[in-house]
């Protein structure tokens, strides 16, 4: 059995060309005022025409239709076709704009969007994979109801992709047993792998992009608390009936069970102070205001974003060393998703530069008409069509992304939407968080869950069976949420 870790001299050479490139980088920046003057100035996105944004459709094309259409190649390429996109956006915008303004956007979109975001699920993901649930019980419909609904609160502490990957295995082999599970399945995808993740900034990441935009901590977990519990209260006796109904017509004689039931146990406790850590690090960072920033390349960066980032780094190593390799393999655990999330992302994060800066343009700028959707006649925003909007293109594209599109077109100001425009933030974060669960592609986890699943033998529906789940149980439920919270 291989390691879950990546050889001792590669992870020390990794680190320290790492270390190298940026004290060299950052040497030089300090050392010669003439490259701080070049790298400096902003885009203006007024001037900015929607030709910009065929890079970022095109990453997020691949995104939804390689894996599925092509998914060898995109096993083996999606880093490369990361670059291409990003590349292919930030050449012809350095030579449009000058490379002083973009390398400008750059590194603000790096070092206040994507580092930050990268690093919390990488220490959500080390650690969630050092806690592993032993043992097995039969699946039922009590018990099935039971895990979802604990997986649906767990989300919102260690993340949909932390407790889709902590508790996904254990509700499988509740019921490798049974000749239909593939509901259960479905319905994991719908509350663990998404709603649940809904009231903190830890439980999915356009949330935690919000809070990086100056979004409260507890801000969701106050005004999307109502629309959440209205979501599960639906959602969780509906699965009971249905899993229940499934349950009832098993065909005698039972399908003989591979994992006997046996006593449950939690291993790995070691890591749930150090997921308490995570938390604190990230409530820190919301409430202590030194008023000390560094400059970096034009970029404003507070003291706290270091700190934060510095001490979840840290936490996740420090579940490295304190876990061990065994423990890890049985669980699963490798490093394969969070690298495909941080090259994914990386693209992601350098094409949508000039879409968020033609967005904060508002109505002078090249997305009027967009604008225009979403506000009704006196300019006071839509809230109903923020909410489907978003959802369905965070449905068919990538819900962080398609968050942050959408908070700078309400406008971008964080202290503005958690006020006079609560209710539009809410569609929003509602919409992105929610309509997720639309396809197996609008929430990293919803793919996770779906490829263990089919290696455990489940015949789980195919991209539109899916979808045929989603939007016949889904729709009403989200068509109700609509008159009931957001009209």
């Amino acid at each position: 059995m291989t390691s879950a870790l990546p050889p001792r001299p590669l992870r020390r050479q990794a680190a320290g060309g790492l270390a190298v490139a940026a004290a060299v980088a950052l040497a030089l920046y300090l050392a010669d005022p003439v490259l701080r003057a070049a790298i400096a100035g902003h885009v203006e996105g007024r001037e900015l025409g929607l030709v910009w944004a065929i890079p970022l459709v095109g990453m997020l094309l691949s995104i939804a239709v390689l894996p599925l259409a092509a998914a060898h190649f995109w096993h083996h390429h999606y880093g490369k076709i990361s670059a291409f996109w990003a590349l292919l956006l930030l050449i012809p915008f350095a030579a449009a704009e000058g490379i002083g303004p973009v390398a400008s956007e750059v590194v603000h979109a790096a070092l206040l969007e994507y580092a930050p975001f990268i690093i919390l699920l990488f220490a959500l993901f080390t650690i969630s994979g050092g806690l592993l649930l032993k043992g097995n019980i039969h699946g039922s419909p009590a018990v099935n109801t039971a895990l979802l609904a604990i997986g649906t609160l767990l989300a919102s502490v260690i993340g949909t992709t932390g407790a889709s990957m902590v508790l996904i295995r254990p509700l499988l082999r509740a019921n490798d047993d049974r000749r239909r599970n593939a509901h259960v399945v479905v319905f994991f995808i719908f509350l663990v792998s998404n709603v649940g993740g809904s009231l903190t900034p830890l439980g999915d990441p356009p949330l935690f992009l919000g809070f990086l935009q100056g979004v409260d901590f507890f801000w969701t977990t106050t005004n999307l608390g109502k629309e959440t519990l209205f979501v599960v209260a639906l959602l969780l006796p509906l699965f009971y009936a249905i899993d229940k109904w499934f349950y009832r017509r098993e065909a005698p004689p039972p399908k003989p069970d591979p994992t006997p039931d046996s006593q449950i146990g939690l291993i790995g406790l070691r890591n749930i102070p150090l997921l308490a850590g995570v938390v604190a690090a990230i409530l820190m960072s919301g409430f202590w205001k030194p008023g000390i920033e560094f400059d970096v390349w034009g970029t404003h960066l507070p003291l706290q974003s270091v700190v934060r980032d510095v001490l979840l780094l840290a936490l996740a190593l420090t579940s490295l060393a304190i876990t061990p390799t065994e423990l890890r393999e049985r669980n699963g655990f490798d490093w394969e998703p969070i690298r495909e999330v941080a090259k994914l992302f990386a693209g992601i994060f350098a094409t949508l530069i000039p879409v968020l800066l033609i967005l904060k343009a508002g109505m002078d700028g090249a997305a009027a008409p967009l604008v225009a959707l979403v506000s009704d006649e006196t300019g006071a925003p839509r809230d109903e069509m923020y909410f489907w909007l978003t959802g369905i293109l965070s449905s068919v594209l990538d819900n962080a992304p398609t968050y942050l599109v959408f908070f700078n077109l309400a406008g971008g100001d964080a202290r503005e939407l958690m006020g006079p425009l609560a209710s539009t933030l809410a569609a929003i974060s509602g919409g992105a968080v929610f309509m997720g669960a639309l396809t197996y592609i609008g929430n990293a986890p919803n793919f996770m869950v779906l490829a263990i699943a089919k290696n455990r033998g489940v015949a789980m529906p195919s991209f539109f069976g899916y979808m045929a789940w989603s939007w016949g149980i889904l729709g009403p439920i989200f068509v109700l949420t609509t008159f009931v919270f957001f009209l």
